[in-house]
């Protein structure tokens, strides 16, 4: 999933990360590996609930 992740750079020099299939996970960080890291945090915690609510997975 993380291979679909799409990365920008905003205006303050930080970074915003999205997994364009899983709708809602984004996340923020300093740099672009801080960023990374706290989208497949997020990521895994989307699983997890998606998984413990039955909701379908892509």
């Amino acid at each position: 999933m993380l291979l679909q992740a799409a990365y920008d750079k905003l205006e303050d020099g930080t970074y915003a990360g999205r997994v364009l299939l899983c709708a809602g996970v984004i996340a923020f960080g300093e740099t672009l590996r801080e960023c990374e890291d706290n989208l497949r945090s997020t990521l895994e915690d989307w699983i997890l609930v998606g998984l413990k609510l039955n909701h379908p997975l892509p």
